[in-house]
């Protein structure tokens, strides 16, 4: 099958994570069938992981800004798990200066330069040009939270240019009216908004929040408690860059209640940066709920996964299902694989339902 050429916009722990997985299941997917775990498909439409190629990235770390792209991922602060198990090949790119504007947040310079954003002095390239001379089909957002106006950069660069976005972050662009039809009007696939990880404290709080409303228990609260070390972390302690983290998390559980919780009755969000965790993700989560007869049913579960990997999981799948859609001529929001892999995606769909529809949007019986 012909390549998938993928841009990304931050080359931080998540994308270091679907590039060294791409690597990983081209050097043992096509002898090892069990090396195909991990994926929920490894043939995707007739394409496979390998078929993707990264053609252009943006950032704005001084320490990986003009370096090639394959030197770029292993740079700090990037800290994934087990960087080194797999051999990438030399890009033939470099890591371009992106736009800076709301990327960064201020309080990030108080931490040791291991562990935040040293900010590159390099002037901006032109993101519309190197969009088309890469040949780029997909761009993948990994931009910080909080990143709105950056975000809001990247996604006009796609409209400029073609290229299809999808949108990792929670920053409301496909789930946006007007940026939807922006996209469908110029027949540009897009998918968002904010990525789900693959088994995280997202589609883990929604199965259990599913499963007490199908077995008739009424959920009077709950609580989702999210640590970790990454940058990712780090850049939420500023509670100003949050707004819309908090809205795309809650309502992906909110949306599954027939009753909406009261405000002060759910909270989902991340809580705190406990930096020897680097890239692990743990989180705590509670829900109390009343069964027959209106007896007390609680759950309390502990959380513990590798956040990055964890989200390249579903960023795989989102990418060829663009490349279907392109080559369908699709344009506009992907319904489907955006219910699926999205928090704050343009409709909330019940997982298991989105699933299905995924399904059937590979197999070409529906439209999007």
């Amino acid at each position: 099958m012909p390549k998938i050429k993928v841009a990304v916009a931050g080359v931080g722990n998540c994308c270091a994570s679907l590039v060294q997985g791409i690597a990983y299941y081209q050097q043992n997917g096509k002898t090892k069938q069990e090396e195909h775990l991990g994926l929920m498909n490894y043939n995707l439409g007739g394409f496979l992981p390998e078929d993707i190629e990264f053609v252009a990235a943006f950032d704005v770390d001084k320490r990986k800004v003009g370096l090639r792209f394959d030197q770029a991922i292993k740079a700090k602060p990037n800290c994934i798990w087990d960087l080194e198990r797999n051999h990438l090949a030399k890009s033939k790119f470099k890591v371009g200066m992106g736009p800076v504007l709301d990327g960064v947040s201020a309080h990030m310079k108080e931490y040791p330069d291991h562990r935040t954003f040293l900010l590159s002095n390099e002037k901006p390239v032109d993101v519309e040009n190197i969009l088309k001379k890469s040949g780029a089909e997909v761009l993948l957002n990994y931009l910080p939270v909080g990143s709105e106006q950056a975000t809001r950069r990247y996604a006009e660069a796609c409209l400029k240019t073609g290229v299809s976005f999808i949108n990792c972050m929670p920053a409301f662009i496909v789930s946006d009216s007007k940026w939807a039809k922006a996209f469908e009007e110029k027949r540009i696939p897009c998918v968002g908004d904010d990525i789900k990880a693959q088994v995280g404290a997202t589609i883990v709080h929604r199965t259990l929040t599913k499963l007490f409303q199908d077995r008739g228990v009424k959920i009077d609260r709950t609580y989702q408690l999210n640590t970790g070390g990454n940058t990712d972390f780090l850049n939420m302690l500023n509670r100003d860059r949050l707004r819309s983290k908090k809205i795309s998390k809650t309502e992906a559980v909110q949306s599954l209640l027939t009753e909406p919780l009261e405000e002060e009755n759910i909270h989902i969000g991340p809580s705190d940066y406990v930096p020897w965790q680097n890239d692990n993700k743990v989180c705590y989560l509670r829900i109390e709920g009343r069964g027959f007869a209106g007896f007390p049913v609680n759950v309390e579960l502990r959380l513990s996964v590798e956040d990055s990997p964890n989200s390249a999981g579903i960023a795989i799948d989102a990418v060829r299902c663009v490349r279907l859609a392109r080559d369908r001529n699709i344009g506009g929001p992907l319904t489907s694989i955006s219910a699926y892999g999205m928090k704050h995606p343009p409709r909330q769909i019940p997982d298991n339902e989105a699933k299905q529809l995924v399904e059937k949007f590979i197999q070409g019986t529906i439209v999007r």
